[in-house]
């Protein structure tokens, strides 16, 4: 199947015993067993939920691997990815990524003995001098979150690959229909699935998607065992969102191309962060790794004045300020005080995170509508 077929029915089959086309919502705490350990395939609601199986097997399907696994949130899928280690292990990760990974690497997982280090792998001959042989693990986000760096998984993975080590891939920003990070060598996909994957800012959740069955069955019992599980009604809402995923995304890539345009010729913006601009230093490896150059964008006014920054966030009337991404609806997010704000300030400017930058999830409004709040919002 291609993408746009996959996204409606992999995986999804009518409900055998009414014939339902759409996936029930299963809304049980346990199952009844014939006898003693004999089941249908189903025991206890944490450990398997018949609404979550057929989630899981869609988003395997849409990023061409073979197990998926939903969790209640992204940051519950990447503490279940960082459990896989133990005291001493060494995980390096992008120093350009999202605020809460970060949080949790370093003011959580850090506190039981993983060690972090942050790189700049947007070059990848960055990666191997800093590898070690305490290295379990390589951790990116591409596009990367806020500032739209791009890093090359083909080759990050050739690398990881020499050395033994893990890669995993945060493909949140970019979505199963742009880009397929197991299809370049990563080894671990991981999505926040609240984004686009739901799309409709309703439901909070994250998953991974592997090919590695022995890494797969430990992810499983980690899940179990610590019971970081969604609820079949949020595998439903997302189940249904993912069926307009292909429609949806290429009215972001539309919309986002177009704003972004228009902000580059903008009098009173001096730096526009999108990976569909030629002028971006990325633009040649989202043309060869990715399908379209996806629905975020950031941007700095001239000046660098954080009051004028604050009361163009204050002025939008169609952008909605508040955190998130990846909705139907636009938003308009200020990382340094919102998503990225567990970052000490010293370490994001050090990165190129200005407390100045406005990060923008262009919707699938129509554009027009949008470009006249941002010329409104920044006069």
């Amino acid at each position: 199947m291609k993408f746009a077929t996959k996204a409606i029915h992999a995986g999804i089959e009518p409900d055998p015993t009414t014939g339902a086309i759409m996936t029930p919502i299963y809304q049980t705490s346990t199952y009844v067993q014939e006898s003693p350990g004999k089941h249908k395939g189903y025991e206890y609601a944490r450990t398997q939920n018949p609404t979550r199986t057929v989630l899981q097997n869609n988003l395997a399907a849409l990023e061409n691997g073979k197990h998926g696994i939903c969790y209640a949130s992204g940051l519950g899928a990447t503490d279940a990815i960082l459990k896989l280690f133990k005291p001493g292990d060494e995980i390096i990760a992008s120093n350009d990524l999202y605020g809460g990974t970060y949080r949790i690497m370093v003011r959580v997982f850090q506190e039981f003995g993983l060690t972090f280090r942050f790189v700049d792998l947007s070059n990848p001959e960055n990666l191997e001098p800093a590898i070690t042989s305490a290295t379990k693990m390589v951790w990116i986000e591409t596009p990367t979150n806020p500032l739209l760096r791009l890093v090359d998984i083909a080759a990050i993975s050739a690398i990881t690959k020499e050395h033994g080590i893990k890669l995993v891939v945060d493909n949140t920003f970019a979505s199963p229909y742009l880009q397929n990070p197991l299809d370049l060598g990563a080894d671990i996909v991981m999505h926040s699935v609240t984004k686009y994957l739901g799309g409709h800012s309703d439901t909070v959740m994250g998953a991974i998607i592997l090919n590695d069955d022995e890494i797969a069955e430990q992810l499983a019992f980690i899940q179990n065992a610590c019971g970081a599980v969604p609820g079949p009604q949020d595998c439903f809402l997302v189940l249904r969102g993912i069926k307009t995923l292909h429609v949806r995304m290429q009215r972001h890539c539309e919309n986002a191309m177009k704003v972004a345009h228009y902000l580059l010729q903008h009098p009173k913006i001096s730096q526009v962060y999108y990976p569909g601009l030629a002028s971006h230093a990325g633009h040649e490896l989202a043309k060869k790794q990715m399908r379209d150059f996806g629905g975020m964008l950031s941007f700095e006014l001239k000046g660098d004045s954080m009051p004028e920054a604050i009361r163009v966030m204050e002025s939008f009337s169609v952008f909605s300020l508040g955190e998130s991404l990846g909705g139907v609806e636009s938003l308009c997010t200020h990382p340094a005080s919102m998503t990225h704000a567990s970052i000490p300030k010293e370490a994001r400017l050090k990165n190129g995170l200005k407390d100045t930058l406005i990060r923008l999830s262009v919707g699938i409004e129509d554009v027009d509508d949008l470009i006249q709040d941002l010329a409104q919002a920044i006069a």
